[in-house]
Protein backbone atom coordinates (compact mmCIF):
# COMPACT_ATOMS: atom_id res chain seq x y z
CA UNK A 1 0.00 0.00 0.00
CA UNK A 2 1.69 3.60 -1.19
CA UNK A 3 1.06 5.84 1.99
CA UNK A 4 1.06 9.50 1.99
CA UNK A 5 -0.52 13.34 2.71
CA UNK A 6 -3.09 15.70 1.07
CA UNK A 7 -3.83 18.81 2.13
CA UNK A 8 -6.16 21.63 0.55
CA UNK A 9 -3.66 23.94 1.72
CA UNK A 10 -6.31 25.96 4.92
CA UNK A 11 -4.72 28.95 6.53
CA UNK A 12 -3.03 27.36 9.98
CA UNK A 13 -2.37 28.69 12.62
CA UNK A 14 0.83 30.29 13.90
CA UNK A 15 3.05 29.11 16.41
CA UNK A 16 1.31 30.26 19.56
CA UNK A 17 -2.19 29.37 18.12
CA UNK A 18 -3.69 32.71 18.08
CA UNK A 19 -3.19 33.90 14.24
CA UNK A 20 -3.33 32.16 11.04
CA UNK A 21 -0.15 32.03 9.17
CA UNK A 22 0.64 34.57 5.93
CA UNK A 23 -0.35 33.14 2.58
CA UNK A 24 3.17 33.57 2.03
CA UNK A 25 4.76 31.74 4.91
CA UNK A 26 2.00 29.22 4.55
CA UNK A 27 3.28 28.12 1.09
CA UNK A 28 6.47 27.93 2.06
CA UNK A 29 5.57 25.57 5.05
CA UNK A 30 3.56 23.51 2.76
CA UNK A 31 6.40 22.59 0.56
CA UNK A 32 8.57 22.35 3.76
CA UNK A 33 6.02 19.08 4.64
CA UNK A 34 6.00 18.20 1.05
CA UNK A 35 9.72 17.58 1.35
CA UNK A 36 9.69 16.14 4.90
CA UNK A 37 7.24 13.40 3.70
CA UNK A 38 9.78 12.22 1.13
CA UNK A 39 12.61 11.92 3.71
CA UNK A 40 10.70 10.31 5.89
CA UNK A 41 9.52 7.92 3.59
CA UNK A 42 5.91 8.40 2.25
CA UNK A 43 4.99 7.71 -1.12
CA UNK A 44 2.47 10.77 -2.16
CA UNK A 45 1.76 14.39 -1.82
CA UNK A 46 -1.31 15.90 -2.50
CA UNK A 47 -2.62 18.82 -3.08
CA UNK A 48 -6.26 20.54 -3.62
CA UNK A 49 -7.68 23.37 -4.95
CA UNK A 50 -10.33 25.65 -3.82
CA UNK A 51 -11.11 29.39 -4.67
CA UNK A 52 -12.20 30.18 -0.67
CA UNK A 53 -10.14 32.94 1.60
CA UNK A 54 -9.28 29.57 4.42
CA UNK A 55 -7.57 27.95 1.75
CA UNK A 56 -4.36 29.18 0.10
CA UNK A 57 -4.03 26.99 -3.15
CA UNK A 58 -6.47 28.05 -6.38
CA UNK A 59 -3.46 26.09 -9.38
CA UNK A 60 -2.44 23.09 -7.34
CA UNK A 61 0.10 22.40 -10.79
CA UNK A 62 2.34 25.17 -9.62
CA UNK A 63 2.84 24.62 -6.23
CA UNK A 64 3.26 20.93 -7.26
CA UNK A 65 5.92 22.45 -9.65
CA UNK A 66 7.42 24.04 -6.84
CA UNK A 67 7.42 21.09 -4.85
CA UNK A 68 9.09 19.07 -7.64
CA UNK A 69 12.01 21.44 -7.70
CA UNK A 70 12.65 20.08 -3.70
CA UNK A 71 11.75 16.52 -4.15
CA UNK A 72 12.95 13.41 -6.22
CA UNK A 73 11.14 10.72 -5.85
CA UNK A 74 7.69 11.25 -3.99
CA UNK A 75 4.58 11.14 -6.54
CA UNK A 76 2.75 14.29 -6.91
CA UNK A 77 -1.02 14.79 -7.12
CA UNK A 78 -4.06 17.16 -7.51
CA UNK A 79 -6.33 16.50 -4.24
CA UNK A 80 -8.71 17.72 -6.23
CA UNK A 81 -8.43 19.60 -9.59
CA UNK A 82 -12.27 21.02 -9.87
CA UNK A 83 -12.33 19.69 -13.66
CA UNK A 84 -16.00 20.88 -14.09
CA UNK A 85 -15.07 24.48 -13.97
CA UNK A 86 -11.52 24.16 -15.78
CA UNK A 87 -10.25 23.29 -19.45
CA UNK A 88 -9.40 20.00 -19.90
CA UNK A 89 -6.78 21.09 -22.32
CA UNK A 90 -5.22 23.62 -19.80
CA UNK A 91 -5.55 21.15 -17.24
CA UNK A 92 -3.62 18.23 -18.90
CA UNK A 93 -1.04 20.81 -20.58
CA UNK A 94 -0.48 21.75 -17.12
CA UNK A 95 0.38 17.69 -15.30
CA UNK A 96 2.10 16.96 -18.68
CA UNK A 97 4.63 19.61 -17.49
CA UNK A 98 4.52 19.14 -14.02
CA UNK A 99 5.21 15.28 -14.98
CA UNK A 100 8.64 16.65 -17.57
CA UNK A 101 9.54 18.61 -14.38
CA UNK A 102 9.41 15.67 -11.90
CA UNK A 103 10.62 13.16 -14.22
CA UNK A 104 7.41 10.69 -14.32
CA UNK A 105 5.49 11.20 -10.99
CA UNK A 106 2.47 13.93 -11.79
CA UNK A 107 -1.12 12.25 -11.25
CA UNK A 108 -4.58 14.23 -11.84
CA UNK A 109 -6.91 13.48 -8.70
CA UNK A 110 -10.86 14.93 -11.10
CA UNK A 111 -13.36 15.53 -9.15
CA UNK A 112 -16.83 17.75 -9.22
CA UNK A 113 -15.33 20.31 -6.17
CA UNK A 114 -16.99 19.89 -2.57
CA UNK A 115 -17.85 23.60 -2.77
CA UNK A 116 -19.33 25.81 -5.55
CA UNK A 117 -17.24 29.03 -5.66
CA UNK A 118 -15.54 28.23 -9.07
CA UNK A 119 -18.21 27.73 -11.16
CA UNK A 120 -19.90 31.59 -10.92
CA UNK A 121 -16.05 32.66 -10.90
CA UNK A 122 -15.09 30.64 -14.31
CA UNK A 123 -18.80 31.54 -15.47
CA UNK A 124 -20.20 27.79 -15.38
CA UNK A 125 -23.78 27.49 -14.51
CA UNK A 126 -24.52 24.71 -11.55
CA UNK A 127 -27.73 23.77 -13.60
CA UNK A 128 -25.44 21.65 -15.61
CA UNK A 129 -22.90 20.28 -12.51
CA UNK A 130 -23.91 17.20 -13.38
CA UNK A 131 -23.09 17.09 -17.23
CA UNK A 132 -19.85 19.80 -17.03
CA UNK A 133 -18.33 17.13 -15.15
CA UNK A 134 -18.88 13.86 -17.67
CA UNK A 135 -18.43 16.33 -20.99
CA UNK A 136 -14.84 17.48 -19.19
CA UNK A 137 -13.66 14.15 -17.86
CA UNK A 138 -14.39 12.54 -21.63
CA UNK A 139 -12.37 15.35 -23.66
CA UNK A 140 -9.23 14.82 -20.81
CA UNK A 141 -9.21 11.33 -21.62
CA UNK A 142 -9.26 11.29 -25.28
CA UNK A 143 -6.30 14.30 -24.56
CA UNK A 144 -4.54 11.88 -22.58
CA UNK A 145 -4.81 9.31 -26.14
CA UNK A 146 -2.14 10.09 -28.43
CA UNK A 147 -2.40 11.56 -31.41
CA UNK A 148 -4.58 14.37 -32.58
CA UNK A 149 -7.94 14.93 -30.93
CA UNK A 150 -11.44 15.46 -32.37
CA UNK A 151 -14.04 15.66 -30.28
CA UNK A 152 -17.21 18.17 -29.44
CA UNK A 153 -19.23 18.58 -26.01
CA UNK A 154 -22.16 20.62 -24.68
CA UNK A 155 -19.60 22.94 -22.67
CA UNK A 156 -17.09 23.73 -24.59
CA UNK A 157 -15.63 24.93 -28.03
CA UNK A 158 -14.93 21.22 -30.43
CA UNK A 159 -11.55 20.39 -31.21
CA UNK A 160 -10.97 18.96 -34.13
CA UNK A 161 -7.77 17.22 -35.23
CA UNK A 162 -5.95 19.08 -32.79
CA UNK A 163 -2.11 18.45 -30.80
CA UNK A 164 -2.31 18.90 -27.55
CA UNK A 165 1.49 19.84 -26.03
CA UNK A 166 3.31 18.95 -24.33
CA UNK A 167 3.02 15.34 -23.68
CA UNK A 168 4.17 13.48 -20.49
CA UNK A 169 6.86 11.64 -19.35
CA UNK A 170 4.06 8.73 -18.26
CA UNK A 171 2.21 6.89 -20.67
CA UNK A 172 -1.10 7.47 -19.74
CA UNK A 173 -0.43 10.00 -17.39
CA UNK A 174 -2.26 8.63 -14.39
CA UNK A 175 -5.70 10.18 -13.87
CA UNK A 176 -8.27 9.56 -10.74
CA UNK A 177 -11.54 10.02 -10.10
CA UNK A 178 -12.59 11.59 -6.40
CA UNK A 179 -15.79 10.25 -5.23
CA UNK A 180 -18.03 11.44 -2.76
CA UNK A 181 -20.85 9.24 -1.86
CA UNK A 182 -22.37 8.74 -5.40
CA UNK A 183 -22.92 5.44 -6.70
CA UNK A 184 -23.90 6.58 -10.12
CA UNK A 185 -20.17 8.17 -10.26
CA UNK A 186 -18.37 4.97 -8.45
CA UNK A 187 -19.91 2.75 -11.24
CA UNK A 188 -18.98 4.89 -14.36
CA UNK A 189 -15.35 5.20 -12.57
CA UNK A 190 -15.20 1.48 -12.71
CA UNK A 191 -16.95 1.30 -16.36
CA UNK A 192 -13.67 3.31 -17.33
CA UNK A 193 -11.11 1.48 -15.79
CA UNK A 194 -9.59 4.56 -13.81
CA UNK A 195 -8.36 4.56 -10.32
CA UNK A 196 -10.97 5.92 -7.49
CA UNK A 197 -9.68 8.01 -4.74
CA UNK A 198 -12.52 7.95 -2.40
CA UNK A 199 -12.98 10.15 0.85
CA UNK A 200 -14.15 9.22 4.27
CA UNK A 201 -13.98 12.12 6.50
CA UNK A 202 -17.39 10.71 8.90
CA UNK A 203 -19.12 7.94 9.75
CA UNK A 204 -18.17 3.93 9.91
CA UNK A 205 -15.80 3.28 7.10
CA UNK A 206 -17.76 -0.09 6.45
CA UNK A 207 -20.75 2.33 5.44
CA UNK A 208 -18.76 2.83 2.33
CA UNK A 209 -17.66 -0.44 1.61
CA UNK A 210 -21.36 -1.07 -1.12
CA UNK A 211 -19.76 2.22 -2.37
CA UNK A 212 -16.52 0.12 -3.46
CA UNK A 213 -18.22 -3.05 -4.18
CA UNK A 214 -20.40 -0.81 -6.87
CA UNK A 215 -17.03 0.41 -8.36
CA UNK A 216 -15.92 -3.17 -9.01
CA UNK A 217 -18.78 -4.27 -10.29
CA UNK A 218 -18.79 -0.93 -12.71
CA UNK A 219 -15.28 -2.86 -13.65
CA UNK A 220 -16.09 -6.20 -13.68
CA UNK A 221 -19.16 -5.36 -16.18
CA UNK A 222 -16.56 -3.08 -18.68
CA UNK A 223 -14.65 -6.34 -18.96
CA UNK A 224 -12.04 -5.05 -16.52
CA UNK A 225 -10.38 -6.59 -13.87
CA UNK A 226 -11.30 -4.42 -10.76
CA UNK A 227 -8.69 -5.64 -8.59
CA UNK A 228 -5.97 -4.21 -11.02
CA UNK A 229 -7.32 -1.24 -10.31
CA UNK A 230 -5.95 1.48 -7.79
CA UNK A 231 -8.12 2.77 -4.81
CA UNK A 232 -7.35 5.27 -2.30
CA UNK A 233 -9.31 6.48 1.19
CA UNK A 234 -8.30 9.61 1.54
CA UNK A 235 -8.83 10.56 5.49
CA UNK A 236 -8.60 12.99 7.88
CA UNK A 237 -6.30 12.74 11.23
CA UNK A 238 -3.54 13.28 13.04
CA UNK A 239 -0.61 11.47 15.16
CA UNK A 240 1.12 12.81 18.11
CA UNK A 241 3.43 10.15 20.54
CA UNK A 242 0.27 9.74 22.93
CA UNK A 243 -3.36 9.62 21.48
CA UNK A 244 -4.47 11.72 24.16
CA UNK A 245 -1.87 14.48 22.64
CA UNK A 246 -3.06 13.81 19.30
CA UNK A 247 -6.74 14.50 20.36
CA UNK A 248 -6.10 17.67 22.09
CA UNK A 249 -3.91 19.23 19.25
CA UNK A 250 -5.87 18.01 16.64
CA UNK A 251 -9.78 18.86 18.24
CA UNK A 252 -9.50 22.74 18.10
CA UNK A 253 -8.89 23.09 13.83
CA UNK A 254 -10.83 20.43 13.33
CA UNK A 255 -13.98 22.13 15.33
CA UNK A 256 -13.39 25.17 13.95
CA UNK A 257 -13.67 23.95 10.25
CA UNK A 258 -16.92 21.95 11.10
CA UNK A 259 -18.79 24.42 13.13
CA UNK A 260 -17.56 26.87 9.71
CA UNK A 261 -18.65 24.05 7.59
CA UNK A 262 -21.91 23.49 9.41
CA UNK A 263 -22.94 27.92 9.33
CA UNK A 264 -22.86 27.35 5.58
CA UNK A 265 -24.81 24.43 4.70
CA UNK A 266 -27.13 24.57 8.18
CA UNK A 267 -25.77 21.51 10.02
CA UNK A 268 -25.75 21.59 13.60
CA UNK A 269 -23.01 22.56 15.30
CA UNK A 270 -19.98 19.93 16.39
CA UNK A 271 -20.03 18.02 19.53
CA UNK A 272 -17.24 16.81 21.50
CA UNK A 273 -18.85 13.94 22.00
CA UNK A 274 -18.97 13.44 18.11
CA UNK A 275 -15.37 14.15 17.64
CA UNK A 276 -14.38 11.88 20.22
CA UNK A 277 -17.20 8.97 18.43
CA UNK A 278 -15.27 9.77 14.97
CA UNK A 279 -11.48 9.16 16.83
CA UNK A 280 -12.95 6.14 18.40
CA UNK A 281 -11.41 2.29 17.14
CA UNK A 282 -13.96 2.13 14.40
CA UNK A 283 -14.40 5.76 13.77
CA UNK A 284 -13.27 7.92 10.90
CA UNK A 285 -10.46 10.58 11.98
CA UNK A 286 -7.04 8.58 12.21
CA UNK A 287 -6.32 10.50 15.41
CA UNK A 288 -4.06 8.74 18.28
CA UNK A 289 -0.64 7.52 18.62
CA UNK A 290 1.16 5.51 16.32
CA UNK A 291 0.10 2.03 16.92
CA UNK A 292 -3.55 3.23 16.84
CA UNK A 293 -3.58 5.47 13.80
CA UNK A 294 -1.68 2.57 12.14
CA UNK A 295 -4.33 -0.20 13.71
CA UNK A 296 -7.02 2.33 11.93
CA UNK A 297 -5.53 1.98 8.44
CA UNK A 298 -5.37 -1.81 8.84
CA UNK A 299 -8.71 -1.76 9.93
CA UNK A 300 -10.30 0.25 6.74
CA UNK A 301 -7.83 -1.70 4.69
CA UNK A 302 -9.85 -4.46 5.59
CA UNK A 303 -13.02 -3.29 4.31
CA UNK A 304 -11.57 -2.05 1.44
CA UNK A 305 -8.49 -3.65 0.07
CA UNK A 306 -7.17 -0.14 -1.16
CA UNK A 307 -3.82 0.23 -2.51
CA UNK A 308 -3.11 3.78 -1.41
CA UNK A 309 -4.05 5.64 1.71
CA UNK A 310 -3.25 9.63 2.07
CA UNK A 311 -4.07 11.18 5.36
CA UNK A 312 -5.07 14.95 5.83
CA UNK A 313 -3.31 17.11 8.82
CA UNK A 314 -5.73 19.49 9.42
CA UNK A 315 -5.48 23.07 10.95
CA UNK A 316 -2.38 22.52 13.10
CA UNK A 317 0.39 24.83 13.55
CA UNK A 318 3.23 23.51 10.90
CA UNK A 319 5.53 22.17 13.95
CA UNK A 320 2.98 20.21 14.76
CA UNK A 321 2.23 19.18 10.99
CA UNK A 322 5.53 18.46 10.77
CA UNK A 323 6.32 16.21 13.59
CA UNK A 324 3.25 14.18 12.36
CA UNK A 325 4.87 13.87 9.21
CA UNK A 326 7.93 12.39 10.81
CA UNK A 327 5.49 10.00 13.22
CA UNK A 328 3.43 8.62 10.02
CA UNK A 329 6.69 8.04 7.83
CA UNK A 330 8.90 6.50 10.92
CA UNK A 331 6.58 4.54 12.97
CA UNK A 332 3.11 4.47 10.96
CA UNK A 333 4.40 3.43 7.44
CA UNK A 334 6.51 0.46 8.72
CA UNK A 335 3.50 -0.80 11.39
CA UNK A 336 0.71 -1.01 8.12
CA UNK A 337 3.15 -2.32 6.11
CA UNK A 338 4.09 -5.09 8.26
CA UNK A 339 0.19 -5.40 9.05
CA UNK A 340 -0.51 -5.74 4.74
CA UNK A 341 2.45 -8.22 4.87
CA UNK A 342 1.30 -10.38 7.61
CA UNK A 343 -2.19 -10.33 5.73
CA UNK A 344 -1.09 -11.20 2.10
Amino acid sequence: MELGLYTFAESTPDADGTAATTPHRRLLELIDEAVLAEQVGLDVFGVGEHHRPDFIVSSPAVVLGAIAARTSRIRLTSAVTVLSSDDPVRVFQDFATLDLLSGGRAEIMAGRGSFIESFPLFGYDLEDYDTLFADKLELLLAIREDGPVTWSGRHRAPLRNQLVMPRPLQHPLPIWIAVGGTPASAARTGALGLPMALAIIGGAPERFAPLVDTYREGARRAGIDPLALPLSINGHGHVAESAERAAEEYYPGHDAAMRKLGRERGWPAPTREQYDMLRSPRGALLVGDPKLVAAKILFQYDIFRNTRYLIYLMGMPHATVMRAIELLGTEVAPLVREGIAARA
